[in-house]
């Protein structure tokens, strides 16, 4: 029997022969032990071997012939992307922007040219036609005076969006000065503007112009009504201004500009603001409603526009003694101050979102 130390692992032996080309006891002895084996086991517990048994097919991914160059290549014939371009992509895509959009426009147009709406005199009053009906002509009817509340409603938002767009306009350029100068400067400077801001963000702006045009009953005109708003209005754009100013100022394009020489004003001027003016815009575009309300909340008790000029405030006030009888005498000139100022919040709503990079990410 050959030694199995000197049996190679394809099985030859030290002769080179393999094991069934011998003849000999072990092969003999080796195939009576299978033949027990077969007759032991039952034939159910033997191995099965599937000599048609399916073969696992290999499936190997089609290769990319695009180049590595191809995918990491950059577009360099399109504009490049900014902040405003991305934003306005975003505005485009939502409906939000164009229904405030057009009622906007709708409203600008209105108060620019009224004549183009209504052809009646909103100051002519007959008493014949006192809280009459609508009729062919006059499709809200008559106040209890017998002026055309329609022609009214049309002449009002040239004051009420008048007043509301410049004292926005008075409010943005003082807070922004403001807030730009403290979050800029900083040191002592940020502490003195600081702390004038919190006087008078600590007072209430209602109450504080209700004392003022006190002293100007004899003067009341939009002018007066615009100077008081905007002398109370502008902290709250100057606390955002300057949030944002102290964010933006410690950027590498903020000290680029400096090592080349620009000065500290030029450098807040051209670089820091344009960077720093979606917050602002926001708050402006929000707030440019709520100054509609406010006009029209002096209008109504009596101490903001003068009789004589129409206004949406001032008719709600007259319309409240015939609320009873005739309830839409109230809810005309409502509903235009109102849709209003609802396009100018969706407005602010809208543009925040798109100025907004985490929102646009969510």
């Amino acid at each position: 029997m050959p030694d199995e130390r000197n049996i190679d692992p394809l099985g030859a032996d030290a002769m080179g022969q393999r094991p069934q080309d011998v003849d000999g006891p072990g092969l003999a002895d080796s195939q009576a032990e299978h033949e027990a084996a077969e007759d032991f086991f039952p034939e159910t517990t033997r191995p099965v071997v599937l000599a048609d048994a399916p073969v696992q097919e290999r499936f190997v991914a089609e290769e990319d012939e695009t180049g590595l160059g191809a995918v990491d290549a950059v577009q360099t014939d399109g504009a490049p992307s900014s902040l405003w371009r991305e934003a306005w992509d975003s505005l485009k895509r939502r409906p939000l922007f164009w229904v405030s959009a057009v009622l906007i426009f709708l409203m600008i147009a209105i108060a620019a040219v009224p004549q183009l709406f209504s052809s009646t005199d909103p100051t002519f009053c007959e008493l014949g036609n006192s809280l009459e009906r609508a009729r062919p002509g006059h499709p809200f009817g008559f106040d209890r005076q017998g002026c055309d509340i329609y022609a009214r409603a049309i002449y009002g938002a040239r004051a009420s969006v008048t007043v509301g767009v410049l004292a926005t306009l008075a409010v943005t350029i003082l807070g922004s000065i403001i807030g730009a100068l403290a979050g800029f400067y900083g040191g002592w400077v940020d502490t003195i503007l600081a702390r004038v801001t919190d006087v008078f963000f600590a007072i209430p702006i209602v109450l504080a112009a209700i004392v003022v045009m006190q002293l100007f009953k004899q003067q009341r005109n939009v002018w007066t009504v615009i100077a008081v708003l905007a002398m109370f209005g502008w902290p709250q754009i100057a606390r955002i201004t300057r949030g944002a100013v102290m964010s933006v100022k410690n950027e590498e394009f903020v000290t680029a500009s400096t090592a080349l020489g620009s000065s500290k004003l030029a450098t807040l001027a051209r670089h820091i603001m344009p960077n720093a003016a979606a917050p602002i815009i926001v708050t402006a575009t929000v707030s440019l409603g709520i100054f509609i309300v406010l006009e029209a909340t002096l209008s109504f008790l009596g101490i903001g526009l003068p009789p004589r000029v129409v206004s949406w405030g001032a008719d709600i006030s007259k319309a409240q003694a015939s609320l009873r009888t005739m309830p839409q005498i109230l809810f005309y000139p409502a509903g235009f101050l109102a849709a209003t100022v609802l396009s100018f919040i969706m407005m602010g709503d809208a543009v925040r979102d798109a100025l907004d990079p985490k929102a646009r990410k969510r």
